[in-house]
């Protein structure tokens, strides 16, 4: 029993030798040398080992420090909270900044180049045919509107005298009889054609609106070269597969209702990517009572059919005006003002904008989103946003074009800050309305916590931090940023990733800080 116990004892330790004789064995005895291109080879691998460790032992190192000072009294923390906070409105950098700061580093592309291209075009795909059903609509409308609608169609009455009518309907009056567009017998006069209806220009455009479920409506406009009038329509989509075209301004020759070219007519150079088109709402009484609240909308033109307007500006159908020589003065007004600003706004952009939106938004009582001079200058003041009183009266000539001592605080706020351009301002409506699927204006914060995805940041790819850390500053910043702890508005949701681009100059690496976290 003894001797079948040690040779059970035995058999690992065989089985260990005769492996260290394999592994010798396998390797040849006359090897040639490495080459030059292996050693070198080896050197990198070598070098690349031992950045990585380096690394590796300071990612440790920065967790135990972490540690340690997690560890410390509630007290204590939150003393160290209430005094950062407390110098909230001072240029060095607060918490609430460095946590804002944590959205800038999305800087890595979110899918792989295939993936990426994938996507765009399907985009691509279904934006052009959005498009295409809208321009079909617009066709149809304005057709059927300029021949069924024509006086002449109620005119004689003998042109009707060989028609095939029902039986009793021979002595109805002609108004009363079911007419549609292709079975119109009568040649009216009226010029409309669907050819010159095609000389137009097609434009995208969003409502400036603090309003969530206005700013976020799908405008397509068409400039009309024959007769210089212009429509908007709204592209509405309801479920999946239902979609429809509605006319949100009808057809007509409108005219500026504000700034240096007020009164004046809507012509081709009016129509470029960035261009504030105004409107009077008593002449829309079909509009949202959302919009008709104040006497002027505007519209801001998003995207433009480059391809149309170069055709309509050689073929020499309208003679453009050139641009008037106050509205460069004004934009180089508001360009030195934001430019002695950026570089103090570079870090802390996130809290000044969100901050400035909170607090006017506390002063406005009446809820009507304007606010006196007065006002302004304590803001500025407060948030340590030093303008030299001269520009700060050149902005507001500009801006007070009414002379009425009011001014919106949404166009002051954009007027010394700047604002995005309509390409970033394109991806912020785009995350908004998946995470406001109902259209309400507001998400609640739980569905903000459940739809924000941290995992593919960059200190969670490095193993420096964890999901719920990066998930938690971006809620804490965001909390800050509203007027509602539970809730976030359009406007608020805008406004923290107006600040985050201040400090953010290419457009593809601000795209990707909501393409990653929001998977769009």
């Amino acid at each position: 029993m003894e001797d079948a116990c040690q040779d059970t004892a035995r058999k690992p330790s065989l089985k260990k030798s005769e492996l260290f004789l394999l592994e010798q064995n396998a390797v040849p005895e006359n090897l040639p040398p490495p080459t030059d291109k292996y050693k070198l080879k080896y050197q990198q691998y070598e070098s690349e080992m031992k950045e990585e460790y380096k690394h590796y032992s300071q990612r440790v190192a920065e967790k135990k420090a972490h540690k340690i000072q997690t560890s410390e009294p509630p007290g204590k923390t939150d003393e160290k909270k209430d005094l950062q906070l407390e110098g909230k409105t001072d240029d060095e950098l607060t918490v609430l900044d460095e946590k804002a700061l944590l959205q800038q580093c999305y800087a890595s592309k979110p899918y792989t180049v295939q993936h990426s291209i994938r996507k765009l075009e399907a985009e691509d795909v279904a934006a052009e045919r959005k498009k295409q059903t809208v321009v079909e609509q617009v066709m149809i409308d304005q057709l059927s509107r300029a021949v069924i609608s024509d006086p002449e169609q109620n005119g004689k009455a003998d042109a009707f005298e060989n028609d095939s009518v029902l039986p009793g309907l021979n002595t109805a009056p002609l108004r009363f009889r079911k007419r549609t567009l292709h079975e119109t017998k009568i040649k009216t006069r009226s010029a409309l054609t669907e050819n010159v209806l095609s000389n137009k220009l097609r434009f995208d455009g969003r409502l400036i609106s603090r309003n969530g479920r206005d700013a976020c409506r799908e405008l397509i406009g068409f400039y009309f070269a024959y007769d210089k009038s212009l429509t908007v329509y709204e592209y509405r989509q309801f479920g999946k597969n239902r979609t429809n075209a509605l006319p949100f301004i009808q057809k007509g020759i409108y005219s500026h209702q504000r700034g240096q070219k007020k009164g004046k007519q809507y012509c081709l150079s009016d129509f470029c990517v960035g261009a504030d088109l105004t409107f009077l709402s008593l002449q829309h009484p079909s509009l949202p009572e959302s919009i008709k609240q104040k006497p002027v909308f505007t519209i801001r033109v998003t995207n433009i059919d480059e391809t149309a307007r170069a055709f309509l500006k050689t073929s020499g159908m309208e003679n453009e005006e050139h641009p008037i020589k106050q509205e460069s003065d004004c934009r180089s007004i508001f360009r030195t003002v934001q430019g002695r600003l950026r570089e103090k706004l570079s870090k802390r952009g996130v809290r000044v904008v969100t901050g400035l939106g909170k607090y006017f938004r506390e002063l406005d009582r009446k809820h009507n989103g304007v606010l006196s001079k007065t006002d302004f200058k304590q803001a500025l003041k407060m948030f340590h946003l030093e303008v030299p009183e001269e520009d700060f009266e050149s902005l507001w000539s500009i801006l007070d074009d009414n002379n009425n001592g009011n001014i919106d605080y949404t166009d002051f706020t954009r007027a010394i800050l700047g604002e995005m351009n309509e390409y970033r301002k394109a991806f912020v409506r785009k995350a908004y309305m998946k995470l406001d699927y109902n259209k309400t204006g507001s998400v609640p914060m739980i569905d903000i916590k459940k739809c924000y995805c941290a995992r593919k940041h960059p200190q969670i790819l490095a193993d420096s931090a964890t999901e719920e850390e990066i998930k938690s500053a971006f809620l804490e910043t965001l909390k800050d940023a509203c007027s509602n702890p539970h809730e976030v508005s359009f406007s608020e949701f805008e406004d923290y990733y107006e600040g985050l681009s201040i400090g953010i100059m290419d457009d593809e690496d601000f795209v990707n800080t909501l393409r990653n976290p929001w998977g769009i």
